[in-house]
């Protein structure tokens, strides 16, 4: 049975959208960490003769993100200058771009991606998909903030003149980070909303989108996860499979997502970074963005989800496609298989 369709052992199965302790992450505190002594190996390696790649990848892909707070605040001391702007000025290309994501708070990370993918020559859908339907409510709000504090403008303002249609409205509910969050379970609910769905799609000619978008993007996921029951139940198909044969284009791909991410996180981004690394050329961008903002949450079920979706390590696969400073940094981040 695959992964994505047993959906009875989900309904006690912790979610990474919920579950806010870090265990599960590749990278974690380091244990004897002075901030002054990695400061001074940066300076070494960076105002030296020639970079010296190596400590950097050493010290950054080995610290948690909150070391790397202390160090960038005690390397400004230092130096009067900002790690960041000495990392973006002495390495390059993805390598370069790995680097500034580990300096770079989570928060103000996501808002970033957020921001290139709007900006960019046509908005990045996949990227906001991503972001919007992976993350907790409390991820949702830091990253607002952060983003009103860089441009002055809410998220969600520029976000409406930037995605329309219904997959624009599901997407700004999403980013409004209002996801129900309580853990009860309303049964008779579940059974309701998953006769509303087939209603909605299956059973009627032409699918009413709105009633998918009210329940998927409002719904917290333990009730969620109920109501994929009761629908596989009334309809014995999968809400996912509905989805796929009723919808088409960005809607269908954003309530896929998100019907993935309320089942397993670690999953949905295992098929995320699959595609990613064995696309036609390896998309860094999106490799850098999992394997940053994930390694401090749930990095270690991810690559065990991987295992089982694909039957090799996550490791190996970034052995033969990643290479240079970007792939040691990379594979650093990832951790081999215990």
């Amino acid at each position: 049975m695959s992964v994505w369709d047993d959906l009875n052992s989900l309904l006690d199965a912790p979610s990474s959208l919920t579950v806010t302790s870090n265990t599960r992450g590749t990278v974690k505190d380091k244990a004897d960490f002075k901030a002054e002594e990695d400061v001074s190996a940066l300076r070494k390696a960076i105002e030296g003769l020639g970079t010296t790649e190596k400590t950097l990848i050493e010290v950054l892909t080995q610290r948690s993100n909150a070391q790397r707070q202390l160090i960038a605040r005690a390397y400004e001391k230092t130096t009067g200058r900002k790690l960041i702007a000495d990392l973006e000025g002495d390495t390059h290309g993805d390598f370069e771009d790995l680097l500034v994501a580990l300096v770079t708070p989570p928060a103000a990370y996501d808002c970033h991606e957020v921001i290139k993918a709007i900006k960019g020559t046509g908005t990045t859908e996949s990227t906001l998909t991503e972001i919007f339907a992976s993350r907790s409510n409390r991820q949702i709000k830091a990253m607002s903030e952060v983003y009103q504090q860089e441009t002055g403008r809410l998220m969600t303002d520029d976000l409406k003149s930037e995605v329309s249609g219904d997959s624009g409205k599901a997407l700004l509910i999403l980013a409004e980070g209002k996801r129900d969050e309580s853990t009860n379970v309303d049964a008779a609910k579940a059974k309701e909303d998953a006769k509303t769905l087939y209603e909605a799609g299956e059973k009627k000619w032409g699918t009413d989108e709105g009633k998918f978008i009210d329940i998927l993007c409002h719904r917290s996921v333990p009730q969620l996860r109920q109501t994929l029951v009761e629908y596989k139940n009334i309809s014995k198909k999968t809400l996912q499979q509905s989805i796929e044969s009723e919808m088409s284009g960005n809607l269908e791909k954003l309530l896929v997502t998100v019907v993935m991410c309320v089942k397993n996180v670690p999953a949905y981004f295992a098929e995320r970074l699959h595609e990613s690394i064995k696309g036609v050329g390896t998309t860094e961008s999106t490799l850098t963005r999992i394997l940053v903002s994930r390694s401090e949450i749930d990095l270690m079920d991810i690559k065990a989800e991987y295992k089982k979706l694909y039957g090799c390590s996550l490791y190996s696969q970034l052995e033969s496609e990643v290479s240079g400073n970007y792939g040691d940094a990379i594979k650093r981040l990832c951790g081999q298989d215990d």
